[in-house]
């Protein structure tokens, strides 16, 4: 089978986060492979990310607009088409980490009334 890419991918082992629904809704994965136009990542369910959502890699300060060009039952490989400026991609995981803080802050308080 002749290679397509156009860089090589390194293997890695990075946490990322998935964003989509205008960043509404995230779900963390990890990516295997990374390179300058594209990754493979590792979820736990597939099916459920759209074709373009947002990745964001924090341990390499990176977040990109990406595009599904394949996928299994728990890996795809993305296509990036874009890179966005950190401050901003912070802003919103921080947001996100902290609405499921007080979610799950609401949903104890809530189970220990039963």
């Amino acid at each position: 089978m002749a290679e397509r890419r156009k860089s090589d991918r390194a293997r890695t082992f990075f946490g990322g986060m998935i964003a989509f629904n205008k960043r509404n809704s995230t779900m963390d994965c990890r990516v295997r492979d990374f390179s300058s136009t594209g990754a493979r990542v590792h979820l736990t369910n597939t099916a459920v990310i759209p074709d373009q959502f947002d990745l964001t890699i924090a341990r390499k300060e990176r977040s990109f607009r990406a595009r599904k060009v394949w996928r299994s039952v728990d890996e795809a490989g993305v296509t990036f088409l874009g890179e966005y400026n950190m401050r901003c991609a912070y802003r919103w995981i921080w947001r996100g980490v902290c609405d499921r803080a007080k979610l799950r802050k609401r949903f104890c308080a809530n189970a220990s009334r039963s």
